[in-house]
């Protein structure tokens, strides 16, 4: 496994593969590694030849308050985590190099940025869009895969790389979670053992939902109603939001019919976690689905 930190290097080597018809694939982190980052290398390993994971916390998307400072960091062991499951390139550039002096270009998706995490963190998906934008430049990836744990994310880029016209191939992996039902997330580990056990509202509330769904209510804000009203037991948790939207444009719905995403997010103590469900309703049946990925155009 090599180790880059130049994004010159990465670029020159990128369109080496490419010109030896060999297909890479990219898994973006910010490193902190745990096992739903890992498990996203399984969904390249498949059909990709070369393996390329990036490391590098990206400090354009986060807003002033925020955990930059404190968000951990441990290139060594992730490096050594990667090395056990057979990655091949791990990518890691310093903020300097990748952010140059004076730089001032940002991309914007609109409509889709602006809402639930976006209004939250308003800048945050600039900075998610400007960093991928980067990354498919210098990894130059035939596919690229995100966890649906972060799902207007993976929304997000799916618009952007469509309407950008990058020829990668975008996937949306599961949730992983842990055997008590929390989804993995580095943050978890700022969570005292009370803050932990309250954490775990948040899939049981989505959960709840879910049953509700499927006894046949179909009333977006008697479901989001429901939703906050079983968060709201949690003495360390305040809701940050609770929505049901299309599971494409993110527009909230009034009745629940055909795909939809119930999205959450809230602060247990100092942290802020995320969650969420995607169903689908059709002729009075609900399911549990995946976010599916949506191909960009062939490889050239």
């Amino acid at each position: 496994m090599e180790i880059i930190r130049e994004p010159e290097r990465m670029q020159a080597l990128a369109l080496r593969l490419r010109r030896e018809g060999k297909r890479v694939g990219l898994v973006p982190t910010m490193g902190a590694l745990h096992a739903g980052h890992l498990s996203l290398l399984e969904h390249v390993r498949r059909d990709c030849d070369v393996i390329v994971v990036s490391i590098f916390v990206n400090p354009i998307q986060f807003g002033p308050g925020e955990d930059l400072e404190r968000y951990p960091r441990d290139l060594e062991g992730d490096a050594e985590k990667l090395r056990e499951v057979g990655c091949h390139v791990v990518f890691a550039p310093d903020v300097g190099s990748v952010y140059r002096p004076g730089a001032r270009t940002r991309v914007i998706v609109e409509e889709l940025e602006d809402v639930l995490c976006g209004a939250s963190r308003p800048g945050h998906f600039r900075g998610v869009a400007t960093i991928v934008t980067k990354l498919f430049h210098l990894v130059q990836p035939h596919v690229a895969v995100f966890g649906q744990k972060d799902a207007q994310q993976a929304i997000l880029l799916q618009r952007m790389t469509r309407d950008l016209d990058f020829p990668v191939e975008l996937r949306i992996a599961p949730i992983v979670r842990d055997p008590d039902g929390l989804a993995l997330s580095s943050r978890n580990a700022y969570l005292d053992a009370q803050q932990r056990s309250e954490a775990l509202l948040l899939q049981e509330s989505l959960r709840s939902a879910y049953r509700l769904v499927d006894a046949g209510e179909r009333d977006a804000e008697i479901l989001r109603r429901h939703v906050r009203e079983h968060l709201s037991s949690g003495k360390q948790l305040r809701i940050d939001y609770v929505d049901l939207v299309d599971a494409q444009t993110l527009r909230p719905l009034r009745r629940l019919d055909g795909r939809a995403l119930l999205l959450l997010a809230a602060w247990v103590g100092k942290t802020r976690l995320i969650d969420n469900l995607a169903l689908e309703v059709r002729h009075n049946e609900v399911r549990e689905v995946a976010l599916e990925h949506i191909p960009g155009e062939e490889t050239r």
